[in-house]
C-alpha cells in the first residue's frame, strides 16, 4: 500500500512490489493475479483505514461538532506532517489515485465514488449536528457543507504533494473553519 502511495499506480513498479513485499514476482502473482488486483486491495485498505480514522474523530459526541471538524483537520495536518519526504509531502492515496486513475478505470473511480460519499454522509450528520447545536453558523445544505470540507481535505493534500509549508496548510484549515461558523 504505501509503496503505491508513495509512487503512484502507473509508476510503481512489479520489482517495487517484490521488494515492498519481500515475495519474488511468481509469488506476487500467484497470492494477487497481477498489480492491478493487488492495488485495488491496497486502495481499499487505505480507505477502510482512513475512513474509520477519520470517522472516529467525527464520532466523539463529547465535542462540540465544529471541535470535531477542527480535531478532524488537525489529524489531517499531523498525517500530513508525518509523511513528508524532502520537503513534500505523498498527500493521500485516494486523492492521488482519483487524479490518477479515476478519468479512466471506471471500477477505481466506482470505489473511490463510494468512499467519498460514506466520507461525506458523515460529515453532512456533524455538520448537521453542529447547525442544531449552534457551533456551526453556516446556513448552506449540511451535504454542500461537507462536500466542501471534503474538497478543502483533498486540496489540503495536494498542496501538501507541492510543498507547501504547514503554515500554509494550517492556514487553509482555519479558513474552512471560518467558512463553518
Amino acid at each position: 500500500m504505501r509503496t503505491f502511495w508513495a509512487n503512484g499506480y502507473e509508476s510503481t513498479s512489479t520489482r517495487d512490489l517484490c521488494e515492498a513485499l519481500g515475495l519474488d514476482r511468481s509469488s506476487v502473482y500467484n497470492a494477487f493475479t497481477n498489480k492491478r488486483e493487488l492495488f485495488k486491495r491496497a486502495l481499499t485498505r487505505y480507505m477502510a483505514a482512513t475512513t474509520a480514522d477519520q470517522l472516529r474523530i467525527l464520532d466523539d459526541h463529547e465535542l462540540p461538532a465544529i471541535e470535531r471538524i477542527r480535531a478532524l483537520f488537525a489529524k489531517i495536518l499531523q498525517t500530513e506532517a508525518e509523511n513528508r519526504r524532502d520537503g513534500y509531502g505523498l498527500g493521500c492515496l485516494t486523492v492521488n489515485t482519483t487524479m490518477e486513475l479515476a478519468g479512466r478505470d471506471p471500477e477505481i473511480a466506482l470505489m473511490l465514488d463510494r468512499d467519498t460519499e460514506y466520507r461525506v454522509v458523515n460529515l453532512s450528520a456533524v455538520i448537521g449536528s453542529g447547525q442544531r447545536d449552534g457551533s456551526i453558523g453556516s446556513t448552506r445544505d449540511p451535504a454542500e457543507l461537507a462536500r466542501f470540507v471534503n474538497a478543502v481535505i483533498a486540496g489540503i493534500r495536494v498542496a501538501a504533494q507541492g510543498g507547501a509549508a504547514d503554515a500554509t496548510l494550517e492556514a487553509i484549515a482555519a479558513t474552512a473553519l471560518d467558512a463553518l461558523a
